[in-house]
């Protein structure tokens, strides 16, 4: 197996997990037992950030798949 395919295996992994961790309207609250409940407008603080890696995280993955195919 090629490093270029571990990597992308890794990349994979934590793109799921970024995923998971944005649960549907309840933000990382709801993922540690806080109440989800209410209107959710924004997102602050580590769900921004959790937000932009997975955006970053898929990137990355959809340009490793490519580079894979490539090479």
């Amino acid at each position: 197996m090629s490093p270029l395919a571990i990597i992308q295996i890794i990349v994979a992994i934590l793109l799921v997990v970024s995923i998971l961790l944005q649960q549907r309207g309840g933000g990382l609250g709801g993922a540690f037992g806080g109440e989800g409940g209410g209107s959710y407008a924004t997102k602050r603080g580590l769900q921004q950030k959790l937000h932009f890696a997975t955006i970053a995280l898929a990137i990355l993955f959809v340009g490793l798949a490519l580079l894979n195919l490539i090479l």
